[in-house]
C-alpha cells in the first residue's frame, strides 16, 4: 500500500513538474495569484493576519520551488556545491516563514516563546549565513539566499525572456513594499527565450561572486551579525535600561553604517551583487520606521503625510488608507521590522 502510494506522488511530481516546465506563465500567474489572495485576506475576519502571512509564506515557497525546477529545465543549477545549495535552500525556506513563525508561536506561547522562537531563528540564520561567508567563500550575502528568477514579459513581443536575471528585491511585507507593490503578475512571465538570451541568462545564472578581502569580510562579517547583535541588545538593555532605550537601535545603526562604508570602495562584478549594495542602501530608509525613532519622529509626520495624500491626490488614497491601518500591526512584528 505504501508503495502504490509512493508511486502515485510521483507521478504526481513528473506531471506538475511538466507542466511547470511548459507553462512558466501559467505558473507565474499561480504564484501571483497565491500571494494577492494574502493582502485581500488580511484584517477581513479573527486570526486572519496569521492566514494571510501563511498564504505569504506559501506563495514565497511555491515560487522557490518553481524556480528549482525552472533551473533544471534550463540544465543550469546554482554554480555551488550540493551542501551549499542545500544551506541556502533552507536559509532561503526560514526567511519565507519567520514572520509567519513568529505570529504562530505569540498565538501559541505568548510574548515568552514568540521571544523565544525569534532568539533561535537570529541565531541559526546567523550561523548559517556566516558558514556561507567563511567556510563556502560565498561572497556578499542576499536576501532571499537564492534569489528568484525574474521571468519578464516583453509588452511588444510577449512570452519572452527579457535581461533573464533574478530579482533582488527584499522578500517584505513592509509598507514600503505595499507601497511599491512588489512584483506584478507580468514580473513573472515567461516563454521560451531566444537563444542570444538564454546564453546570457545561464551566464548570469553561473557567474562565481565576487572574491572578499579582508575588509570586505569584515563588513559582510558585520552586515551578517547586526540582527543578532541587535536583538541581544535589547534584551540586555531591557533589565537595565527600559524597553525604550535608543542603544539596539544606534548599535544596530552603527553596524550597518560601517558595514557600508567598508564595501564603498568594493567593486563588484555580478549584476545581483550591485543591486543587493543598492538594496543594502535603501533598506538604511528602515531605521525611520524602527522604534524607538518611530514613536518619537517619524510616526505623526508619516501618517500626517499619508492621511493629506489619501484626502487631496486622487487614486493615492487607495494605497495610503490601507498604509495607515497596517502601520500598527507592522510595528508589532519583530522580523518585518529587525528581520
Amino acid at each position: 500500500m505504501s508503495q502504490a502510494y509512493l508511486d502515485k506522488l510521483t507521478r504526481i511530481y513528473e506531471r506538475y513538474t511538466e507542466y511547470v516546465t511548459k507553462n512558466p506563465a501559467a505558473t507565474a500567474q499561480l504564484e501571483s495569484t497565491v500571494r494577492t489572495l494574502s493582502y485581500l485576506i488580511a484584517g477581513r475576519f479573527a486570526d486572519s493576519h496569521e492566514l494571510s502571512e501563511l498564504v505569504y509564506s506559501a506563495s514565497n515557497l511555491l515560487v522557490l520551488f518553481n524556480d528549482s525546477i525552472l533551473r533544471r529545465s534550463l540544465r543550469c543549477t546554482l554554480p555551488v556545491s550540493l551542501s551549499q545549495q542545500r544551506l541556502l535552500t533552507w536559509l532561503s525556506v526560514l526567511e519565507y516563514v519567520e514572520v509567519f513563525l513568529e505570529m504562530g508561536a505569540a498565538k501559541l506561547w505568548g510574548e515568552a516563546g514568540r521571544w523565544l522562537v525569534i532568539s533561535l531563528i537570529q541565531i541559526t540564520k546567523t550561523i548559517f549565513r556566516f558558514l556561507l561567508l567563511l567556510w563556502y567563500k560565498s561572497g556578499i550575502q542576499t536576501s532571499p539566499p537564492v534569489i528568484p528568477l525574474e521571468r519578464d514579459a516583453e509588452f511588444g513581443d510577449a512570452g519572452k525572456l527579457t535581461s533573464g536575471m533574478m530579482s533582488s528585491q527584499r522578500r517584505s511585507r513592509s509598507p514600503a513594499a505595499l507601497w511599491v507593490s512588489g512584483s506584478s503578475p507580468q514580473a513573472r512571465l515567461w516563454g521560451a527565450p531566444s537563444q542570444d538570451k538564454r546564453r546570457s541568462l545561464l551566464e548570469e545564472l553561473s557567474s562565481k561572486p565576487t572574491h572578499l578581502g579582508l575588509q570586505e569580510t569584515i563588513a559582510e562579517s558585520l552586515y551578517i551579525s547586526r540582527p543578532l547583535v541587535h536583538r541581544l541588545t535589547a534584551v540586555l538593555c531591557l533589565g537595565l535600561c527600559g524597553k525604550r532605550s535608543w542603544k539596539p537601535w544606534l548599535i544596530s545603526g552603527l553596524l550597518e553604517v560601517s558595514s557600508f562604508s567598508l564595501f564603498s570602495e568594493t567593486k563588484f562584478q555580478n549584476r545581483w551583487e550591485r543591486a543587493e549594495t543598492r538594496k543594502r542602501t535603501f533598506l538604511l530608509l528602515y531605521y525611520l520606521l524602527r522604534s524607538p525613532f518611530y514613536d518619537r519622529y517619524s510616526e505623526a509626520k508619516i501618517i500626517f503625510l499619508l492621511r493629506f495624500l489619501a484626502d487631496h491626490v486622487p487614486g493615492i488614497g487607495l494605497v495610503a488608507r490601507p498604509i495607515m491601518e497596517y502601520l500598527p500591526t507592522w510595528q508589532k512584528i519583530y522580523f518585518y521590522n529587525w528581520g
